[in-house]
């Protein structure tokens, strides 16, 4: 691990003084290259989003995020997009810059390597109960992960209605001869609370009542969750403890689904674990889910491995390698790329695209990756067939784009200064005093969000639903009108839903399009601050406006409540 994080930073700082030697110097040579072909630029205009600047498209459209129309993407001196910049022929010789095509390509190998988690298997998992209604006056398993057998003793609890109950015992056994029936009805009472017929006769030869009664354990495993403590009092049916039996575990793997078609039941499956490195387990597919999991676009694959040694322990990361794939018809194809071409920051993805093909012009792109297969990782989403990648010198390419000041591995945050102030709303003097209300009300709204209550989410998104709908927008144009819309129908998301989950994934959104238009505002009524919190959307990131510049966090709330950081300044 050491090993490879001080290669990783001997790359960068190589990368680094590679990039200011072969491109610090040559900022005349790309620009004449550049005059040479400004005609040719300039027929080469891109378009984007303005809530999403990281969609590039060669053509107008439909945002393929939000839907919204796309605008044409600003250029800078050379007639490049914000964030693209431009390499010499000859820095591209001399760092030894190699670009490939993406395209899809068939099924690699025969073989295919999942990554997975063990679990518990369910069909051994039982849960302990109590029988009957009392006080726990004695528990005898003190800690989770204690291994338990059939039989053992688990607690003693004090029931009122077990004593009241042999009494009854205690007084029909004398009259048992003239009511038998009476007599049988008592012990079977006895009976369905677990008392056994030992017990039951003890109890009867002795005339005594017993005040405590112990629990036993029905299954042998190991003590998946206690749940409740000494002196608790506890219902009949009422869970005490969780019992796994580890002796057989799960291995759960995620599967894409591209990569369904290849897999069946019973195929052979080798699984390995970084605990031990030197074992292979070998074992068959024995379960493949029916249901995809729609966030994640992937199909759980279930194989079962005998743990008699306890070598496999629930959550431990595991890897499967499936071989003898299933033949698909049609031979599907998939869109690969070299693991060269990938940067790794955190967990973003990171490669660099050249989106023109007759010049050296490049821009950093996240991109959403599957499985690793040989040398190759698949891509799930960020790239499309046909476009054109770095797959050699990659880490020199972005030297020279963090001494550009773009966007980079380490030069995020600033650029999402610069693409935040892309959008140039034309806003009328009538409508930004209108949308001050609008702007005070989100600001409640937020601030009810840091609470974490969904009522009170729902009372302060029906405040801004109000004050936007008393705002004059006819004299807007078309992609102003869009966020308005957007907007609104982001609060009536909010009022709608009960999950303060669901409400937070739709203020994502509402929060974007505020900022872009207070942004554009020619004045505010406070100084404000746009802040963002790098764990939110998924580890996305997510922001929000504040008229404070001390981070409250409306998507965490008191979980993580300073969680984020002021990336912009609204200057009222």
């Amino acid at each position: 691990m050491k090993k490879s994080i001080v290669i990783g930073i001997v790359a960068l700082v190589l990368g680094l003084f590679l990039g200011y030697m072969f491109f610090g110097t040559s900022s005349s040579e790309g620009m004449e290259d550049t005059h040479d072909h400004s005609s040719e630029e300039a027929s080469e205009q891109m378009w984007t989003c303005s809530m999403h600047p990281q969609i590039m498209q060669p053509e107008a459209g439909d945002c393929p995020i939000c839907g919204m129309d796309l605008i044409p993407a600003e250029v800078d001196a050379d007639g490049l997009a914000a964030e693209q910049f431009k390499l010499t022929e000859n820095a591209m010789a001399l760092a030894n810059i190699q670009t490939s095509v993406v395209g899809g390509a068939e099924a690699l190998e025969n073989s295919l390597t999942l990554s997975g988690k063990i679990q518990a298997n369910e069909e051994n998992n039982a849960v302990q109960s109590s029988y009957f209604k009392g006080r726990i006056e004695k528990l005898q398993v003190n800690f989770t992960g204690e291994k338990v057998s059939r039989g053992q003793l688990l607690a003693t609890i004090y029931a009122p209605q077990l004593v009241a109950a042999q009494q009854e015992l205690i007084t029909t056994a004398s009259i048992k001869a003239s009511q038998p029936q009476l007599y049988q009805a008592v012990r079977n009472k006895l009976k369905l609370w677990k008392i056994s017929e030992n017990q039951i006769d003890q109890i009867e030869a002795s005339g005594k009542v017993r005040e405590y009664f112990p629990v036993y354990a029905t299954v042998s495993g190991t003590v998946a969750e206690k749940m409740v403590n000494e002196g608790d009092y506890v219902e009949q049916g009422q869970p005490l403890l969780k019992i796994s039996n580890l002796n057989n575990v799960w291995a759960m793997f995620d599967v894409y689904e591209n990569q369904i078609a290849q897999l069946k039941k019973g195929d052979k499956i080798s699984v390995t674990t970084n605990a031990f490195p030197d074992k292979t387990f070998d074992s068959k597919i024995d379960f493949i889910d029916p249901v995809l999991n729609t966030s994640t676009r992937t199909v759980m694959v279930r194989v079962v491995l005998d743990n008699k040694a306890d070598l496999f322990k629930p959550g431990m990361f595991v890897k499967g390698e499936v071989v003898g794939l299933t033949s698909t018809s049609g031979k599907a194809t998939q869109l690969s790329i070299p693991a060269t071409a990938v940067l790794w920051t955190g967990e973003r993805s990171l490669v660099y695209v050249k989106p023109l093909a007759n010049q050296s012009v490049f821009e950093m792109r996240e991109i959403t990756l599957g499985n690793k297969q040989g040398e190759n990782y698949q891509v799930l989403s960020g790239l499309s067939d046909g476009e054109e990648i770095v797959t050699n010198g990659t880490f020199t390419v972005d030297a020279a784009a963090q001494l550009r000041g773009k966007k980079s591995m380490m030069n995020n945050v600033k650029s999402e200064r610069s693409t935040m102030q892309m959008m140039d709303m034309k806003l009328t003097a009538k409508f930004q005093n209108e949308f001050v209300a609008v702007v005070e009300d989100y600001l409640d709204l937020k601030d009810a969000f840091v609470t974490s209550n969904p009522s009170e989410v729902k009372k302060e998104a029906n405040k801004v639903l109000g004050s936007i709908n008393k705002v004059d927008i006819s004299s807007l144009e078309k992609m102003e009108k869009e966020h308005i819309g957007t907007i609104q129908r982001m609060l009536i998301a909010i009022v709608e839903n009960e999950s303060i989950e669901n409400q937070r994934d739709h203020f994502i959104v509402l929060s974007e399009n505020i900022i872009g238009i207070a942004q554009s505002m020619d004045s505010l009524p406070v100084e404000m601050y746009v802040q963002k919190c790098p764990m939110a959307n998924n580890n996305k990131g997510a922001v929000w406006l504040s008229a404070s510049s001390e981070v409250k966090n409306p998507y965490y709330g008191e979980a993580m409540l300073s969680c984020g950081s002021v990336i912009d300044t609204l200057k009222n």
